[in-house]
């Protein structure tokens, strides 16, 4: 059976299990659309949650930005799963013990303000629709090679499928699609991770094999790879080239804007009790864990696979000749994510550091989706990638589509626009707005503001610029009222959009018009860093103007205080 067909199979066999599932677990009521009865297993919405956030970011990308990067781009590493440990310590729980569907709607209870939860249906549409654009990459980059289309068709064909099931299935159809998918993405992940182990250094566990000795050369893989990036003038893999201070704020940034995104928040509005909750968190980071111990392994191993296919016997000899280049190679140009330029005429791949010499080109986001074919696996591995690279694209996208569309039906329409209108007329507003949403995202998709992990870490900045220290505020503090928490929101997500704009030369400005990344407006903090001093602006706004304004009222105080204390965690709050 050739590739393609194969890699059909296994994608469409995974799709129908998806779509099957939407269709068993079809939400008949808004609290099953919003948060799927709240009564899902916390070993299940662990599981779920895991997918949920195991996004193209981390599947396809994470690995990829890692493979080029670095050192300095373990800040990913450390910055996403720390904040994970925030959300479950910190927001989860209590969020949960208040009894709401949304985010915006606590925002708006505890700061007794519509226009707070305006405010906050805003901040989450720019920061999930920026993550969305993220996950539509992804799904653009694995469908045009694996089903040998291109990219634009790839988001398209994606887009259906999210609409398929997301649509029909609510909460409660994403919950049980994205269990299904998280089994998928997790095989597909670590089956080739542990072949390749195997192959470079006979260990089979990546992250032991990862501090194991490279076969080929007796030494150990890191030193190894050092190695061969110092012939090509790369640069050492394990020495830190960025700033302190960006690294700092990246990491810092990453973290709480994982606390603060909503699609991740709404999976703990789904579990029966405050108890539930925090056991489903524990369990979805035993679930992460296992894809994230495994990143690095992947990221290293698979840079070391690409510098040997281009010199094959070593960067001290001449690099591999263009008409002898493999298969692999020849199916990802189909793509046009990876390219060969013969500037020197010589019919040999040139591929080193510097830019004017260097002849191919190799977008990161390939890295682990290319992988099986670079270490020459058997197909069946790589139609699994295929099929693991979609899960964890579909499963953020409909997660984020999710929080989207609850923000619009729920906090918008049913709040604020039209109280009156019923279940049924809410529900339909609801698949309406995801419809949009899906619609949108595959538009911005189809020209993204970098690759796929880049672009979600803008969408943590401006969540951890905006939501978080509101949730944080909301949750910790009885001083801040409902003007300083909207002062506080609106300063923070301004000034992180602002910067992150003229960073990224997108304002018609000549003197920001070449910027980019390597040529920081402010110190060394390019704009993927600045969200953390978005939070700080938030947090410093929202004290100045609550002490300016009135004391927050004593109802409200008791609120908090009835949230953070925990009688009655054990049952279920309803309201």
């Amino acid at each position: 059976m050739d590739q393609f067909t194969l890699n059909l199979l296994v994608v469409g066999a995974t799709f129908a299990l998806y779509i099957g599932i939407a269709i068993w677990a079809r939400a008949g009521s808004t609290a099953e659309f919003y948060a799927a009865g709240r009564g899902v297993n916390p070993i299940v919405n662990g599981m779920a949650t895991g997918a949920d956030w195991m996004s193209a970011a981390s599947f396809i990308s994470m690995a990829g930005i890692i493979a080029f990067g670095g050192y300095d781009t373990s800040a990913y590493l450390m910055g996403w799963t720390g904040g994970y440990v925030l959300l479950a310590m910190l927001l989860a729980p209590y969020l949960r013990k208040f009894g709401k569907f949304t985010v915006p709607e606590f925002i708006g209870d505890r700061f007794y303000s519509q226009t707070a939860r305006t405010v906050a249906v805003i901040c989450l549409i720019v920061a999930s629709v920026t993550y969305v654009i993220g996950q539509m990459t992804g799904v653009g980059v694995a469908f045009s090679r694996f089903l040998e289309v291109d990219n634009a068709t790839g988001l398209y064909i994606g887009a259906a499928i999210v609409f398929a099931y997301a649509v029909l299935g609510g909460m409660k159809g994403i919950t049980y699609t994205q269990v299904a998918q998280y089994v998928v993405l997790i095989i597909a992940y670590t089956i080739p991770a542990i072949f390749i182990s195997l192959q470079l250094t006979g260990n089979p566990l990546p992250p032991l094999g990862l501090f194991s000795d490279a076969k080929a050369t007796g030494e150990p893989i890191l030193t190894t790879l050092n190695g061969l990036m110092n012939d090509l003038g790369f640069g050492s893999y394990t020495d830190q080239k960025d700033t302190t201070l960006n690294m700092f704020l990246f990491t810092v940034s990453l973290m709480i804007g994982t606390a603060g995104l909503p699609h991740v928040i709404v999976r703990f509005f789904t579990v029966p009790t405050v108890k539930d909750a925090r056991s489903s968190a524990g369990w979805a980071l035993v679930f992460i864990a296992l894809l994230y111990l495994t990143a690095p392994a992947v990221a290293a191993m698979a840079r070391m696979n690409l510098i040997n296919t281009v010199y094959p016997e070593g960067t001290q000899a001449a690099p591999l000749a263009y008409e002898a280049r493999p298969d692999w190679v020849k199916n990802w140009e189909k793509t046009g994510l990876l390219t060969f330029e013969d500037k020197n005429g010589d019919g040999l791949i040139q591929y080193v550091a510097d830019a004017n010499a260097n002849e191919f080109t190799v977008n990161r986001d390939i890295i682990t989706l290319a992988n099986p074919e670079i270490a020459n696996l058997p197909g069946w591995v790589i139609a699994l990638v295929a099929a693991g690279g979609l899960a964890a694209a579909l499963s953020t996208a409909a997660g984020l589509l999710m929080a989207i569309s609850s923000a619009v039906s729920h906090d918008l329409i049913k709040s604020q626009i039209n109280p009156n209108i019923s279940e049924k007329g809410e529900l339909l507003s609801a698949r309406i707005a995801m419809a949009v949403a899906i619609a949108v995202a595959t538009y911005l998709g189809l020209n993204p503001p970098g690759f796929a992990a880049q672009t979600v870490a803008l969408a943590f900045g401006l969540a951890a610029a905006s939501i978080f220290p509101a949730l944080m505020m909301g949750i910790f503090s009885k001083r801040i009222n409902n003007k300083g928490a909207v002062a506080g929101m609106l300063a923070g997500l301004v000034v992180t959009i602002v910067y992150i704009f003229l960073h990224k030369g997108w304002f018609f400005i000549a003197d920001t018009a070449s910027f980019s990344d390597s040529d920081p407006l402010l110190f060394s903090i390019k704009s993927t860093s600045f969200g953390a001093i978005g939070a700080l602006v938030n947090f410093v706004v929202a004290y100045v103007v609550s002490g300016a304004t009135e004391d927050t009222p004593e109802e409200i105080q008791e609120l908090v205080e009835s949230i953070r204390i925990p009688r009655g965690a054990g049952a279920a709050v309803d309201h």
